[in-house]
């Protein structure tokens, strides 16, 4: 059968192709189809691979049983029984084949090669939670781009959530989405260590659908400041009754405004589960029936020594790093760290929360083999336009920190890391 004719339709009919659990065919195995896949992955389809040699990246999404890969070149039996075709390569005459066995069969074919000859195009994507925007250019990609990062743009600035019109208008839900409404829900939101840039857009995407904001104190400002007006804004930082009074207190207002049908969101300082008490909120909602989604966040313990220069681990430096806290004296009976331990550590250690009692935490690794010139640094609100930083050693940092008169939030970091991007130090490695 001959190929198409090459003439392109100028109205494209769009459509939103549902292909979970269908067969789609792709043929080749390079750049192309490097970036068409995850999305056919994404949508639940059954991909068919075909391509004598695969990048890294495809390899790994066969190894992982992701996909089937036929380790050869194009036959057109391997549309037998497909939904779609994708050609992923740039030899006219073998795209050409699929083309036309494609069209023997009334599959729809894209063509990365001649996007005339293509019975379908893939359209220029961008996705904001459920909302997937798809644009053509009229065939132009480039066109197709710009207009999509443009809507991007518009999303991104968007204040409130997406609604459908109905909703925007004050007229009732559908059932479904008043059925999802109902219950309520919470997300466990890190907003990172302190430059509100720093959260991820799918936490960012949250927050602006909340209808009620519990945030800590390290929460950045101006997440909050984006916040819409008739958002119920909780300050964790100022409930009442002591330290154990206020997680419980805590845990009971997002369980309560969860039941009472609003969408919040629980807006914590790095990443929720580390040294955050997310674990303990999470458990709680669970109890309650309350479903939670878990947004990892930027946690300070990497990325506030990474903007100060300080990288956590560096090659012949340092292979391990140990984050722990130190909120808790080293001779507490309630401490669960064992210092001891530490002080035989040869990599990175990062402690939080430490500032108060890093005096006893010094001398306590000194104590068990540490060596007193170990380099060590304190960044005081990284990634922040008040961040300090103080490079020192172990035995003088502590009395060091005290003259600079640094405060919390800070990180400390101990290990030969601290010195290991100036040029020349004995921590670089050759």
């Amino acid at each position: 059968m001959s190929e198409p004719a090459r003439e392109a339709s100028p109205s494209p009919y769009p459509l939103g192709l549902r292909l979970a659990g269908r067969r789609v065919v792709v043929v080749g195995g390079g750049a192309v189809a490097t970036r068409r896949v995850p999305a056919l992955l994404d949508a639940g389809a059954d991909v068919l691979l075909v391509s004598p040699e695969l990048t890294p990246a495809l390899r790994a999404h066969a190894d992982a049983g992701r996909l089937r890969w036929e380790p050869r070149r194009f036959v057109a039996g391997d549309l037998d029984g497909a939904w779609l075709a994708q050609v992923a390569v740039d030899d006219r005459a073998a795209a050409a084949a699929v083309s036309a066995a494609a069209a023997e069969r009334r599959i729809f074919c894209v063509r990365a090669d001649d996007r005339v000859a293509a019975s379908a195009w893939t359209p220029a994507v961008t996705r904001h939670g459920p909302v997937t925007v798809a644009v053509l250019g009229g065939g132009d990609p480039h066109r197709a781009m710009a207009v999509r990062d443009a809507v991007r743009t518009l999303l991104s600035a968007r204040k409130g959530p997406l609604l459908t019109p109905s909703v925007e208008e004050g007229a009732p839900l559908n059932t479904a989405a008043a059925t999802a409404t109902a219950g309520g829900r919470v997300a466990l939101v890190g907003a990172g260590p302190g430059d509100p840039e720093l959260i991820t857009v799918k936490g960012w995407r949250l927050l602006t659908e909340a209808e009620v904001v519990v945030a800590d104190r390290l929460v950045p400002g101006l997440l909050l400041d984006e916040l819409r007006s008739d958002v119920e804004l909780v300050d964790a930082s100022k409930i009442p009754y002591g330290p154990s009074r206020t997680q419980e207190e805590i845990n009971r207002i997002l369980v309560e405004r969860a039941l009472a049908g609003k969408v919040v969101v629980r807006l914590k300082g790095g990443d929720p589960y580390v040294f955050g008490r997310g674990g303990e909120e999470l458990l709680a909602c669970a109890e309650a029936g309350v479903p939670v989604t878990v947004v990892p966040g930027v946690t300070s313990a990497v990325a506030v020594p990474g903007v100060a220069g300080v990288p956590v681990t560096h090659r012949a430096v340092a292979h391990e790093f140990t984050v722990v806290s130190g909120h808790v004296a080293p001779d507490a009976p309630a401490s669960l760290v064992r210092w001891e331990s530490l002080a035989g550590l040869r990599g990175t250690l990062v402690i939080l929360m430490g500032l108060k009692n890093l005096a006893a935490i010094s001398a306590t690794l000194i104590a068990h083999g540490k060596p007193p010139h170990t380099p060590a640094a304190v960044i005081q609100e990284g990634t922040t336009a008040a961040q300090r930083t103080l490079r020192s050693t172990l035995d003088a940092v502590a009395a060091e920190v005290t003259a600079a008169a640094l405060r919390p939030p800070a990180i400390v970091v101990i290990g030969d890391v601290v010195d290991a991007l100036t040029p020349g130090s004995s921590a670089t490695p050759r």
